[in-house]
C-alpha cells in the first residue's frame, strides 16, 4: 500500500501542475479574446467559452494520459488505449469495473479517482467563472 501512495502522490502533483498550466493557457485565451466577449453577440461569447472549455478538456485528457503512462510502466496494461480507457473511467469516477487492475496496484485507481474529482472540479470552477464573466460582459454590451 505504501508503494502505491509513493507512486500515486507524485503523479497527482504532476497532474496539478498540468492543470495549473492549462488554467493559465485558458485564462490567457479568454483575455486575448475579450473583444469577442465585449460585444452584444451571444454567439461570439459562446465561441470564447467553448475555446476555454476545449483547453480545460485537453488538460484533463493529458492528466488521464499521465496516469495511463504510470499503469503501462507498472505493466498493469500492455496497450496504451486500454490503459487510457481504464484511466479515463477512474479519472471520471465512473467505476465501470469492466477492466480492473491487479490487487497489487488497485489503490492507484482510487487515488486517480480522487485526483480526477479534484481536477474536474477545478476545470468546472474555471469554466463557470468564464461563463459568468462572459455573460456579464455580453449583457452589459446590449
Amino acid at each position: 500500500m505504501l508503494i502505491n501512495l509513493l507512486l500515486g502522490l507524485p503523479i497527482m502533483v504532476v497532474c496539478l501542475l498540468l492543470q495549473t498550466a492549462l488554467l493559465v493557457v485558458a485564462a490567457r485565451y479568454f483575455i486575448n479574446h475579450q473583444h469577442l466577449v465585449n460585444n452584444a453577440s451571444l454567439w461570439s461569447s459562446m465561441l470564447v467559452i467553448s475555446g476555454v472549455m476545449l483547453l480545460l478538456v485537453v488538460g484533463n485528457l493529458g492528466q488521464i494520459a499521465v496516469w495511463s503512462w504510470l499503469f503501462l510502466l507498472l505493466e498493469e496494461f500492455q496497450q496504451f488505449d486500454v490503459a487510457f480507457y481504464h484511466s479515463a473511467v477512474n479519472f471520471g469516477s465512473l467505476g465501470y469495473g469492466d477492466i480492473v487492475m491487479s490487487d497489487e496496484h488497485k489503490l492507484l485507481g482510487a487515488l486517480e479517482a480522487i485526483n480526477g474529482v479534484l481536477m474536474i472540479g477545478v476545470s468546472t470552477a474555471a469554466l463557470m467563472t468564464t461563463f459568468q464573466n462572459a455573460t456579464k460582459k455580453t449583457l452589459a454590451a446590449r
